[in-house]
């Protein structure tokens, strides 16, 4: 209390509530500053203040010692001490004593008065006396150690690992969590509020260095849409100048195979501008534009563009289920990742099929509603992912198909990751699952 003067004179809310905390701790049931003419100054208390006696509080006036105030048939025992931090203020504590210890007390007082009556009478008695009522002040002395150290205990295991997780966390260590065991309330709920700014501050990490690799990412694919850009134009040209002046000055027999080598450069050119317009985007991707949108009707929307790439293929969303489910959205970005995963279930279920050749053709959608957030749930039963791809998919240029541009989830993940949600990808017993969380606002 004396090291903690300087709050008491700035702010007495906060003092107050050291009082409350030492009060619980301590397991007293009242705390009292009171001046030398016993007024209350501050106190924390669960019961009616008891006022203390003025002969007691004259014997502390000019004495730093404290003293201890014993009231067996009041069942109270009590304590005051001269504050030597603060100004004429005295510290003054009440505990209600348990009503069996209050008659062990009384009944000890009146063996006290029983043996000065015998005391010429037995020395036996004399001992026996002694004996009995140093086993009980033993007993006595035994319990309220016991009760002490076992809540001290639980306090202070709290504390230590509250201190172990911060210095982890100090490491960079944001797996360090704080063991939840059992303990008074407040501290229960410190633990718990320890653990939740963690997981914040660990998702807080993710997404920025989700940010930075994006932007990275960014610059790379600027910069390569544009150095493979500008060479495309002219090749294209002088192949077209090829097929048209040399086509005629070569012969029959050769004229077929020199035009299927001009197409197939021109494919190629084909399939490398569409490399470009990938890499465009994927720079280009526009902030979204936030709006209120039926997710339930963008998701059918795009059920029924996807429904026509293979009719062999069913795609399950009950559509009566949900009904009236809206969230602050962009529209398009939005709609660009759902086609994105669904397109992707009928692409694995596709290659699955080249390998078996009959089994049920199945996309599942769900919707999980929250309080504040959504999660859109996309499973299939095709190829799967292995655990080593998980961890690689959302890394741009990264792909398992043989003409893909390793882009297409690396854009569903930074749309999420725009719109401050998250995503992540399992593989199930037959199949693969993608779960989408979505705040509603």
């Amino acid at each position: 209390m004396n090291k903690s003067a300087n709050i008491f004179k700035k702010n007495k809310d906060s003092f107050k509530r050291i009082l409350n905390t030492q009060r619980l701790v301590r397991n007293i049931d009242q705390i009292h500053l009171i001046d030398g003419k016993g007024n209350i100054i501050l106190s924390s208390s669960n019961s009616k203040f008891v006022p203390i006696e003025k002969k007691a509080l004259e014997m502390v006036l000019n004495d730093e010692r404290p003293l201890k105030i014993i009231n067996a048939y009041q069942n109270r025992s009590a304590a005051v001490i001269k504050m030597t931090a603060f100004d004429d203020i005295y510290l003054y504590i009440i505990k209600f004593i348990d009503e069996s210890i209050s008659k062990y007390l009384t009944e000890s007082e009146q063996a006290i008065n029983f043996y000065y009556t015998v005391e010429n009478q037995n020395l036996g008695i004399k001992i026996s006396f002694a004996v009995i009522y140093i086993i009980i002040v033993a007993l006595l002395l035994f319990l309220a150690i016991t009760i002490a150290i076992r809540f001290s205990s639980r306090f202070f295991i709290s504390i230590n690992n509250l201190i172990i997780a911060s210095s982890e966390i100090g490491k960079g260590n944001l797996n360090s969590k704080v063991p939840e065991i059992k303990t008074d309330k407040e501290m229960e709920i410190l633990n718990k509020n320890f653990n939740a700014m963690i997981e914040k501050l660990k998702l807080q990490q993710e997404k920025l260095i989700i940010s930075e690799r994006h932007e990275a990412w960014e610059s790379i694919a600027r910069k390569l849409a544009h150095e493979i850009k500008n060479p495309l134009t002219p090749i294209q040209l002088t192949i077209d100048n090829l097929k048209s002046k040399y086509l005629n000055y070569i012969d029959s027999t050769d004229k077929e195979k020199y035009k299927n080598n001009l197409k197939t450069i021109l494919t190629q050119i084909k399939q490398i501008e569409n490399l470009v317009n990938e890499f465009s985007d994927f720079a280009r991707m526009p902030k979204p534009l936030f709006r209120e949108n039926d997710i339930v009707e963008l998701i059918n929307s795009n059920i029924v563009l996807l429904q026509k790439i293979d009719t062999t293929i069913k795609i399950n969303f009950d559509l009566k289920k949900y009904k009236n489910i809206k969230i602050i959205c962009d529209y398009e970005q939005i709609s660009r990742v759902i086609l994105n995963l669904i397109k992707n279930s009928i692409e694995s279920i596709r290659e699955k099929a080249q390998k078996i050749k009959i089994f049920d053709k199945i996309i599942d959608i769900e919707i999980i509603r929250r309080s504040d957030y959504i999660v859109i749930e996309i499973s299939d039963n095709g190829v799967g992912f292995r655990d080593q791809q998980i961890k690689e998919l959302i890394r741009p240029y990264y792909t398992t198909k043989q003409k893909g541009s390793g882009l297409g989830l690396s854009i569903v993940n930074k749309i999420i990751n725009d719109h401050n949600g998250s995503i992540k990808f399992n593989s199930i017993k037959v199949g693969a699952k993608v779960q989408i969380n979505l705040p509603i606002k």
